[in-house]
């Protein structure tokens, strides 16, 4: 089993009720997804979990919602949707010290079967 672990200095927030300017938003999205363009990645198929370290925890909605950039540049990095069923997402949230953010992407291979 082949098995990729990176940790990015990201701090991955809850975009779903933020409200700031669509700038910012769209700056934290590209470097988000740009930082995914350095990952080893395994051969398809594999499954990708996404754990966000940070002091407080998201509910599950803004935790996916939260990583949608991220999601999308390993999906990039791929070549292929990040719809495509060779992928299987999971998501995780770990509590850090204070002001320690960070996102911890695990990609493993999975058998063909």
């Amino acid at each position: 089993m082949t098995q990729t672990v990176v940790t990015l200095p990201l701090r991955i927030e809850s975009v779903l009720n933020k409200r700031e300017h669509w700038r910012a938003r769209h700056r934290r999205a590209k470097a988000n997804r740009a930082a995914a363009r350095y990952i080893p990645t395994p051969p398809l198929p594999v499954t990708v979990v996404l754990c966000r370290i940070a002091p407080r925890r998201l509910d599950g909605d803004n935790l996916q919602a939260a990583f949608k950039a991220l999601r999308d540049g390993i999906a990039d990095r791929y070549g292929i949707p990040d719809n495509d069923p060779r992928i299987r997402w999971d998501y995780d949230q770990q509590r850090g010290k204070p002001h320690e953010y960070a996102a911890r992407i695990t990609i493993t291979r999975r058998d063909e079967g």
